[in-house]
């Protein structure tokens, strides 16, 4: 009796890409919603409450409940794949196409240069 009940499903599409390796990532998203438009005689409601929606003649706006909808459905962390693996934290090789990727151990700085004696002293017993 207060207005109009407005209750449906939006479909979107979606781009974007992996958190994890940056692929890029396209799929569909499904948001339900639900919303009560006022009619413009009923002033029952606070008129400074910006959350009222009204109806506009025999016109409703339905722009804002839906982009609201579609946001709050999208994924927070969008991933290609659940188990992605994403990028090496060195190189930035993606290791999903390469799951046996590895680099040599990395040399403290502090030790660098016992390092390079022990280079120099072997190179002399040579």
């Amino acid at each position: 009796m207060d207005g109009v009940l407005v209750t449906g499903t939006a479909t979107a599409a979606l781009a974007g890409e992996c958190v994890r390796c940056l692929e890029p990532i396209e799929d569909t998203i499904s948001a339900d919603f639900q919303e009560l438009f006022l009619y413009e005689d009923d002033r029952s409601a606070d008129e400074e409450d910006d959350e009222v929606r009204r109806l506009e003649g025999d016109l409703l706006d339905l722009e804002p409940v839906l982009r609201d909808a579609v946001v709050l459905a999208l994924p927070f962390q969008p991933l290609c794949r659940e188990d992605c693996p994403g990028l090496c934290a060195e190189c930035g090789a993606r290791l999903a196409d390469d799951p046996d990727h590895a680099h040599e151990a990395a040399v403290d700085p502090r030790w660098a240069a016992l390092a390079a004696l022990q280079e120099q002293d072997e190179d002399q017993r040579k």
